[in-house]
């Protein structure tokens, strides 16, 4: 196959060569455009060197070629890596001003982008726009992966490793949308540190009977648990999704378990978490249940006094798995989900650091529910998402905004990382 591998101006660009080598090395034919800027980053020379072929990124060269047209033509695929935050702005606008986005606009095959920038640059709304135009044409994004970035910062932004890469360009060559999720552009690499693992998700609210036909239950759709389960499986994790009341299509070729409610879900968390790597508890599970569910339907007669239903608490079942796996001694992550909100005797951050250190769980992702970035009200349903990702090892919290597979697909990366500095 022909792959045309495009280089941003970042400092990840040194990462485009263990790319390059692996493309080179599975057969295909590698042709290498850098930016101008890319080469203050890794010169010419090496890209000759690696891929075999001329480089250059002049629409005057070969002009007897028609290179600008060429290339992108004959394609089978074309990578873009790192995908700067620049890079990604001219691709979305449209702009031929070298060889690289000429052939991004004569492109007649896939088109992967890597992105790679500062976390700033990534949630900043003009690349997040830049991003959504470049997937609404059918571009596949990658979400960038989170970790160390230039300096001592960390967070969202740093570019996929260079497997995780060639995972999703062999997919897109074999004609498959990497991630599979449901059509999203918003693709989740494959990822070597979560690939054979063993990853259980809860997702959805609980249901307490309270008759054959009434029940206490909540708001929740059951989006996020469900995405964070896809990109899982999209990351390489063998998954078994243990389900409860979700709003949503439940996805296919992965193992489902339905529960309706707490305890239900409470036995099947405790039976699957035995053998597992990774415990993501995303159900929203009801606080309380009734002290007795009634045979028959609760009637409602003139003659009769309003019913009072007592209730008792359900078992703190994220806590009892912690509990679980330290008194069995198992290498297992384990992440809890909190909807949180800010009042008058703390913020989101202080509330959900309370309940990290009260769990015992690895990583907390907070949901704040409420008022959003930019204003924007989160709440229950939407398919957006905003939350901080909190390390028990009080490390800085890591936010992630935007679709709710965008924001599963960031937590699974932190998971990802997690899992690599403790193996």
């Amino acid at each position: 196959m022909r792959i045309v591998l495009g280089v941003g101006g970042g400092i990840a660009a040194y990462k485009a060569a263990s790319l390059l080598r692996l493309f080179t090395e599975s057969g295909h034919s590698v042709t290498v455009i850098p930016t101008e800027a890319s080469l203050a980053f890794v010169g010419k020379a090496t890209w000759e060197a690696l891929s075999g072929n001329p480089v250059s990124n002049s629409v005057f060269d070969q002009v007897d070629k028609v290179n600008h047209v060429r290339l992108g033509h004959e394609a089978d695929l074309l990578v873009i890596a790192p995908a700067t935050a620049d890079l990604l702005a001219r691709a979305a606008g449209g702009h031929a001003d070298d060889l690289l986005t000429n052939t991004l606009l004569m492109a007649r095959g896939p088109v992967l982008f890597a992105p790679a920038m500062h976390s700033e640059m990534w949630a900043n709304p003009a690349t997040r726009a830049n991003v959504a135009t470049l997937r609404d044409r059918g571009a596949n994004v990658l979400e960038p992966a989170v970790g160390r970035l230039t300096g001592a910062d960390s967070g969202p932004g740093r570019l996929p490793e260079p497997e995780a890469i060639f995972t999703a360009a062999m997919a897109l060559l074999d004609g498959v949308a990497p991630g599979g999720n449901g059509g999203s552009n918003a693709v989740a690499a494959a990822d070597p540190r979560l690939r054979g693992k063993r990853v259980v998700v809860t997702a959805g609210g609980t249901r307490e009977a309270l008759d054959p036909v009434r029940y206490l239950g909540n708001r929740s759709s059951g989006k996020q648990g469900i995405a964070v389960a896809l990109a899982a499986r999209a990351a390489g994790a063998e998954v078994t999704l243990i389900a409860a009341h979700v709003e949503v299509a439940l996805p296919q070729g992965i193992d489902l378990v339905q529960v309706e409610s707490a305890l239900e879900l409470q036995a099947a968390a405790q039976s699957a978490s035995s053998t597992a790597d990774v415990l993501v508890m995303a159900a929203a599970v009801a606080d309380f249940r009734p002290d007795h569910t009634e045979g028959a339907k609760i009637k409602k007669r003139d003659d009769s006094a309003d019913p009072v239903i007592t209730l008792v608490r359900n078992p703190d079942i994220l806590a009892g798995l912690v509990a679980d796996r330290n008194a069995a001694g198992r290498r297992q992550l384990i992440v809890g989900f909190a909807a949180e909100t800010g009042d008058d005797r703390g913020g989101v951050l202080d509330y959900a650091r309370a309940k990290l250190e009260r769990k015992g769980c690895d990583l907390l992702v907070v949901n704040q529910v409420g008022p959003g970035a930019g204003g924007q009200e989160l709440t229950f349903g939407q398919d957006s998402n905003e939350v901080l990702i909190l390390d028990r090892d009080g490390s800085e919290p890591l936010a992630a905004l935007g679709t709710k597979q965008e924001v599963a697909n960031a937590v699974m990366a932190r998971i990802a990382e997690k899992l690599g500095v403790e193996n």
